[in-house]
């Protein structure tokens, strides 16, 4: 079995000892049980991870002793995806699975066709829980690096994204370049627009033509808005050499 993976504050993570408390240690000792001798690995979600063992386990605290220190480098190109709002918990499913799939960066992108809109106190909300997605399913795929999840972005401010970017395009099902066919650099952003259920409007299109982006297809068959980031970011990883 891997070492589970949790969050802990950057100035611990340099000493030879200390107690794990809060809402990550209450979770390693109530949730996932763990006792002196096992092992885990800690992390400051910027890269810096370290190897540890549990002395001490309390009722909702440990006490662990660090074995080995190393940093993880970021993975180059970075890869962002602009995620159209999808109906209901389909966010939360697409957020979870493009952790996982290793995207750096997901915005949220409130498109011209969404159904769902985040306003008011529903916005900071819906916010507050996809970043929660994303810490839990970063820690649980062993990310030593969080996604980021931005603030809801409007047409202009993803244009200006796309404008950039080392690379920019739009998934749209009416593309004649496939995804797997595009020259992609070494380095920078690569920026990847997913619209939601009613698809990407046409001035929207225009705007990240525009921008440089390019319209590319993904296959033959047309994903749902919550898996269509996922599989991009597979072609993507792969292409890249990330995986």
């Amino acid at each position: 079995m891997t070492a589970p993976v949790f969050l802990a504050d950057p100035a611990d993570l340099g000493r030879e000892g200390f107690t794990l408390a809060g809402p990550e240690g209450r979770h390693a000792a109530a949730v996932r049980r763990l006792r002196a001798g096992e092992r885990l690995d800690l992390t400051d979600g910027a890269g810096a991870v370290a190897e540890c063992v549990v002395d001490d386990a309390g009722k909702d605290s440990l006490r662990v002793r660090v074995l080995r220190r190393y940093e993880v480098p970021a993975p180059r190109p970075r890869l962002v995806v602009v995620q159209g709002l999808p109906k209901g918990d389909r966010g939360e499913l697409a957020v979870e699975m493009m952790t996982e799939a290793g995207v750096d960066v997901i915005v949220p992108w409130a498109a011209a066709r969404c159904v769902t809109q985040w306003k008011g106190e529903r916005a900071a909300r819906s916010l507050a829980r996809w970043r929660s997605t994303a810490r839990e399913a970063a820690k649980q795929s062993r990310r030593f690096h969080l996604p980021e999840v931005t603030d809801p972005a409007r047409t202009a401010e993803v244009a200006a994204l796309l404008s950039a970017a080392a690379l920019g395009v739009v998934l749209h099902e009416e593309a004649a370049s496939p995804l797997s066919g595009l020259p992609l650099p070494a380095d920078g952003d690569i920026v990847v627009v997913v619209g939601p259920e009613g698809g990407v409007s046409e001035e929207e299109i225009a705007a990240f033509r525009a921008a440089g982006a390019a319209p590319v297809l993904l296959g033959p068959t047309v994903l749902r808005t919550s898996t269509a980031g996922v599989a991009a970011a597979a072609v993507l990883q792969a292409r890249t050499g990330r995986w």
